[in-house]
């Protein structure tokens, strides 16, 4: 049976400092069940059009330099109300202000190179999902 679902990325900085074992480990302990999840590289045009809602944004540029320089792990995540409980995982953006335990506290070096993505409703859930995973992939 389908509950609720969430999206997240574990991005470039994270990837690269091989941390995603431990970050898996603690989205399992959380409860959430893994239903699709791919280790992939963002082109630029994807990552333009992932991130197309800051665009007009003074870091959009950086933002997407980011997202590209690097491979991530795109992963749809299960549990009942998922998003509001993985927000609550990984933690405010800043990791100097993240609560102790949460992802960004334990992985992400600053603001900008913060480790993990997570969709921050369920309608950016479903949005973001399907851009990385076709239906036949998700489970």
């Amino acid at each position: 049976m389908v509950t609720n679902r969430t999206f997240t990325m574990i991005k470039p900085d994270a990837v690269a400092q091989g941390h995603i074992g431990a970050i898996l480990e603690k989205i399992n302990a959380a409860g959430f069940k893994i239903v699709a999840m791919k280790y992939t590289q963002l082109s630029q045009r994807d990552a333009e059009a992932f991130y197309a809602v800051h665009a007009a944004r003074p870091f959009f540029g950086e933002l997407v330099a980011f997202m590209t320089r690097g491979p991530i792990v795109a992963a749809v995540l299960e549990k009942d109300n998922a998003v509001a409980d993985f927000r609550t995982l990984i933690g405010a953006t800043n990791p100097a202000e993240a609560a102790e335990g949460t992802l960004r506290k334990l992985f992400a070096t600053s603001v900008g190179e913060n480790a993990v993505h997570g969709s921050d409703s369920d309608a950016n859930a479903a949005i973001e999902a399907a851009f990385h995973f076709s239906g036949r992939e998700i489970f």
